[in-house]
């Protein structure tokens, strides 16, 4: 499938598959996409709290270090696992601008080193922050009570339903711990019903720039 680089309105860089026509974040502002639905309607809820997070789609790691940024301000010890079934290449990684775009160019080291290391082995980036990157189909999740917060950024449901299923939802609604929480930029009503049916609570949010509105779920 055709993939290419390519500037989304806020500045940062997404990659576009051209066949699905389709991007690993909104045309409308990559970074205002990941800060708006992922910090600040899921990390914010935990400030000076130790949590861990799964994230549904490590893609280009944006939001991994975000996240990794947004903790020292948020006072937060985080374990932060990233799954991906299929991983960017690194000649992709090296197209994105994110370390630039977030005037975080002291922590290029960091931005390297989190898509350098080994898939499936924990790193350790900072005296508050791990990460394991996971090379894993959603489906074959099976984590049970080990989340506090989960994002969820697979590819749409327009190019693939079936990562927003309610066998999916229940493998989500499993791994979170009691009180635990999911952000998604997604909005659909199925999507949704999915969602209430294996035991979520789900409000509808102001969605980010260029989307009316996104869900948050919690368990």
């Amino acid at each position: 499938m055709k993939r290419e680089i390519i500037q989304t309105q806020d500045g940062s860089t997404t990659i576009h598959l051209e066949e699905w026509n389709e991007s690993y974040h909104s045309k409308h502002g990559a970074i205002q996409e990941a800060k708006h639905v992922f910090i600040k309607n899921g990390l914010s809820l935990f400030k000076n709290k130790t949590i861990s997070i799964l994230e549904i789609g490590f893609g280009t790691g944006l939001n991994a270090f975000i996240s990794f940024l947004e903790a020292k301000e948020f006072q937060q010890n985080i374990d932060y696992v990233g799954v991906e079934a299929y991983p960017v290449a690194p000649e992709e990684i090296l197209s994105m601008n994110y370390v630039e775009e977030l005037n975080a160019q002291n922590q290029l080291e960091v931005f390297e080193k989190m898509h350098q290391s080994n898939w499936n082995e924990k790193i350790i980036l900072s005296d508050s922050f791990s990460l394991t990157k996971r090379q894993q189909f959603f489906q074959d999740i099976d984590d049970v009570n080990q989340f506090d917060l989960i994002y969820f950024d697979a590819f749409g449901y327009r190019v693939q339903p079936e990562l927003w299923s309610t066998e999916i939802f229940k493998k989500m609604y499993d791994a979170l711990k009691e009180n635990g929480v999911l952000v998604t930029y997604a909005a659909r009503g199925v999507v949704k019903r999915s969602m209430i049916e294996v035991g979520f609570r789900v409000e509808k949010l102001e969605g980010p720039p260029g989307k009316r509105e996104m869900f948050r779920a919690f368990k």
